[in-house]
């Protein structure tokens, strides 16, 4: 299954195909409610990034997507890639949007493939792309909050002991960092709080169609991180963290 992969600026007819159900529902649910998305994907912004935006088509169908983003770094305030991770750079990338400042280099923010296209090194081909606009647009680096693959498996372990857990041959445990390790990527830091996420309980309950009765720290399907419940508050929050793993170019 070889992959055509296109940015969104030369093929914007695919973009309907990108947000498809099948490519969505790839994420728990609550994933998508995170406000600071609207900021990129908004109707009245997401035009100005597609040239960051990729589609992958195997046949003539969409089975996979990858979002970057530019923004400045290395200038007052941002000398370190922010513990705010993928909410951070996004509202970064905004406001340096705002006041038309220059980008200095570019985040991920997400590879997504369908089940079918998985498995067959079409992850890193989807990495490949996001490398080669970050040298086309005349970046050094590419930085990426990433979002472990079996982390979910272990909601209670801090990420800075699970990012240590390693196979037999030293390679990181988990399959997407050993994926990100195998093709150069060297992990800078955990982003403590990448994605929060605010909701009622009523809104939590319908995210994870969990029965939500008491108050506590509660793990939830697909979920890094167990989410906080306040009955009392009716207040749900999930703060998500990610590995930023940067590669050179």
């Amino acid at each position: 299954m070889k992959l055509e992969i296109f940015s969104l600026r030369a093929r914007p007819d695919l973009i309907p195909a990108v947000f498809s159900k099948d490519l969505n529902d790839v994420w728990p649910e609550f994933i998508r409610h995170d406000p600071t998305t609207k900021l990129y994907f908004g109707s009245n912004v997401f035009s100005d990034y597609l040239d960051y935006a990729f589609a992958a088509i195997v046949d003539d169908e969409v089975v996979g997507r990858a979002f970057s983003v530019p923004f400045a770094f290395g200038i007052q305030g941002r000398t370190e890639l922010p513990d705010g991770g993928w909410d951070q750079v996004i509202r970064w990338a905004h406001e340096d949007r705002l006041i038309d400042r220059t980008p200095t280099t570019m985040s991920a923010l997400e590879v997504t493939l369908a089940p079918k296209a998985r498995g067959i090194g079409n992850a890193l081909s989807m990495l490949g792309a996001l490398k080669e606009c970050a040298r086309k647009m005349g970046f050094v680096e590419l930085s990426i909050p990433v979002r472990p693959t079996q982390k979910h498996l272990y909601p209670q372990m801090p990420m800075s002991d699970y990012i240590k857990l390693r196979r037999e041959d030293g390679s990181p445990f988990d399959s997407w960092l050993r994926a990100h390790s195998n093709s150069g990527g060297k992990i800078d830091k955990v982003a403590s709080y990448s994605m929060t996420i605010v909701g009622t309980v009523a809104e939590w309950s319908q995210w994870t169609e969990a029965t939500i009765q008491d108050s506590g720290m509660i793990n939830v399907e697909g979920a890094l991180v167990p989410v906080l419940i306040s009955m009392e508050q009716d207040l749900g929050i999930y703060v998500e963290p990610n590995v930023w793993v940067r590669h050179s170019l």
